[in-house]
């Protein structure tokens, strides 16, 4: 950020609903904050939490933790109470701040964790708990890149959070590769709509400070909102999981307006939840772009690969692998997997974590000795073109033969009454069945035995489901990815 705030001091760097601020005027923002968390008795190596929705105020707190080498915490508010309480007490947090002005809901868990309203430099209406005096900080790296920067709780798969601990050195690797592929200029306008308390969020931050573009911080995500900024604000680039773009066509179609203006939109790229065929020619038709996907992880910065603007694709590949990043498939007998066939992904590069806060055992079974970390993800490699095929965790044997949930949730999606579906394993006696969970579209009178009658001659017999259970919506983080592990839950659960 430090070049463009010499060279374009007055180029606009944020804007969010309520404010805008220049480069100058951020880093005088910035530098302002960082002082005042300095006499709240923010140490180097401290853990600070910011429970926030995207924002100006949110920005500022993060870069000012980064001045001090504290590591930030960026904490969803819409969280439960247990689940910010969970991460405080986890991370063993110096002081929690919460952006009160920002959002009711951050207002909320500031009153009842008897946080009063303080000013924080130039931030207005920020809730701040008392000091933490018995926590200790981290030891500081002689190095700066390998500093902790952020901790990002994620609860992957298992629902039971983990402490991310990832570099400046991580996260600058990630964002300069991503800013590299999309051609990123001072000139693009980034709409940031996923939460900056995700990885992504926070990439996508970093990436545009890091090229002197603008941010347009978003605290929530509205469709309506969203195709008036395309129309009116010079939007560039657009980020989403499948749910950003489902809705913005759902609200097009009932708003009853002929065509989204997709203004000076050019790129717009998806990631977080496997990507139907079906969505994406409906969004390439409605905005006349080639919707680019993605993949990454919490874990890896989240950059591991993604699908070139000059070479957009019309099948379900997540693209070609980030320069500087290794990657290798292998079986379940832990030896490479030769070809085109499915192994589970590992990757090794700058972009993996320093490891999990305060559970060196978790560490150690998804790092290897020689820095190989298993994302835990069945993939298939054409040439050097990357394809996603499933969770290890996911796969379903059913009768000895391997099920990859995404492609029957593929072939489910091609239904024109399906909004979304997820597809689970349920044990019974000496094997597995597969169950498929359907959100249809409002108002639909499908019913399962329709989506069966559908699915039946594009799948084989051990592929199809025992079972199709219709539900209103699925469970789902804020980021839009579906909590598989509560679906295979309620299977188990009696009644």
């Amino acid at each position: 950020m430090a070049p463009h705030v010499a060279a374009t001091p007055d180029r606009m760097a944020l804007v969010d609903d309520t404010a805008t601020l220049t480069y100058r005027e951020l880093n005088g923002a910035v530098q302002a904050t960082a002082d005042t968390l300095r006499t709240l008795g923010i140490r180097a190596g401290d853990r600070v939490m910011i429970v926030s929705e995207n924002s100006i105020p949110l920005a500022c707190l993060l870069l000012a933790a980064s001045l001090l080498d504290a590591w930030a915490i960026v904490v969803n508010p819409r969280l439960s109470p247990r689940e910010v309480d969970q991460i405080r007490d986890h991370s063993g947090a110096r002081r929690v701040f919460f952006t009160a002005g920002v959002s009711q809901e951050a207002a909320t868990h500031a009153v009842r964790c008897d946080a009063p309203l303080q000013e924080l430099g130039p931030l207005r209406d920020i809730g701040v708990t008392a000091l933490n005096a018995d926590t200790a900080a981290e030891p500081v790296e002689a190095d700066g890149a390998k500093q902790v920067a952020v901790l990002i709780y994620t609860s992957g798969t298992t629902g039971t959070p983990k402490g991310v601990m990832l570099t400046h050195r991580n996260l600058l690797f990630s964002a300069r590769g991503t800013a590299g592929w999309r051609k990123m200029t001072a000139a693009d306008v980034q709409y940031c709509v996923l939460p900056i308390s995700h990885i992504v969020g926070i990439s996508l931050l970093t990436m545009t400070l890091m090229v002197g573009a603008r941010v347009r911080l978003v605290a929530k995500y509205d469709p309506a909102a969203l195709a008036k900024a395309m129309a009116e604000e010079g939007i560039t680039i657009l980020n989403g999981v499948p749910a950003t773009y489902q809705r913005l066509l759902e609200y097009r179609r009932n708003a009853g307006l002929p065509k989204l203006d997709r203004g000076c939109l050019r790129l717009i790229a998806v990631a977080g939840a496997p990507l139907d065929l079906e969505l994406k020619s409906r969004v390439e038709q409605e905005l006349g772009l080639p919707l680019l996907n993605g993949y990454g992880i919490t874990e890896c910065s989240p950059g591991i690969s993604g699908v070139r603007i000059e070479s957009p694709r019309a099948d379900h590949a997540v693209g070609t692998v980030l320069p500087g990043v290794e990657t290798k498939l292998v079986g379940r007998d832990g030896k490479p997997v030769a070809g085109d066939a499915v192994g589970e992904l590992h990757v090794r590069g700058p972009n993996v974590m320093r490891g999990y806060y305060r559970a060196p055992d978790l560490t150690a079974k998804a790092i290897d000795p020689d820095g190989w970390f298993n994302t835990g993800d069945l993939a298939r490699l054409e040439g050097d073109v990357l394809y996603i095929v499933g969770r290890t965790k996911e796969m379903i044997i059913r009768s000895g033969f391997n099920v990859y949930p995404a492609e029957i949730e593929a072939v489910l999606s091609t239904h024109d009454a399906v909004v979304q579906c997820a597809v689970v394993g349920r044990p019974v006696e000496g094997n597995e069945e597969v169950v498929a969970f359907v959100q249809l579209i409002r108002g639909s009178k499908a019913t399962a035995q329709d989506l069966m009658a559908h699915i039946a001659p594009q799948l084989t017999s051990y592929k199809r489901p025992s079972e199709i259970i219709l539900i209103d919506a699925l469970p789902a983080t804020s980021t839009g990815k579906i909590l598989k592990h509560k679906l295979a839950e309620s299977l188990r659960s009696p009644g």
